[in-house]
């Protein structure tokens, strides 16, 4: 096997720098929230098809954490990848996590880090309580927090 020359090599897909830029974004949140008090409970969390980008523990509540990073602050910045679409689907991976950890008691928030890059530097804003769960998460209509 040769060694590939730089000039062999091709360039990083779009995608690649995409994946490698939200990977940035998210150890950059982790740090900023942990520079906060904040105790990582799950990063990447999965069941299925849904995921949770960090659950922290902020005092007693759990704090489900969505990280959306963006090159840049154009076409709505890192807030507008939060759709309404996305915030059903954080709702119903929270309620799986907390089925999974028999947490269903705990307090819980929505809490959105948005990461903008500027050159080589991030620029994370985090924002407590950015949204809740309104709509009814189950076939039995169970409301989002029972207590």
């Amino acid at each position: 096997m040769t060694p590939q020359h730089a000039e062999d090599r091709k360039p990083p897909s779009r995608e690649a720098v995409h994946l490698q830029l939200g990977s940035q974004g998210e150890e950059a949140a982790c740090s900023l929230l942990l520079s906060a008090g904040f105790v990582l409970l799950d990063r990447n969390w999965r069941k299925g098809r849904l995921e949770l980008d960090m659950v922290c523990q902020d005092g007693d509540t759990v704090v489900f954490v969505e990280v959306k990073t963006r090159s840049s602050a154009n076409y709505g910045g890192p807030a507008a990848g939060l759709t309404p679409a996305k915030r059903r689907t954080l709702c119903r991976a929270a309620v799986a996590w907390l089925a999974a950890h028999d947490a269903w008691g705990r307090p819980c928030r929505f809490d959105v880090v948005c990461i903008v890059r500027q050159g080589n530097a991030l620029y994370p804003e985090h924002y407590r309580h950015a949204f809740t769960c309104e709509s009814p998460l189950d076939r039995r209509h169970t409301p989002w927090q029972p207590w």
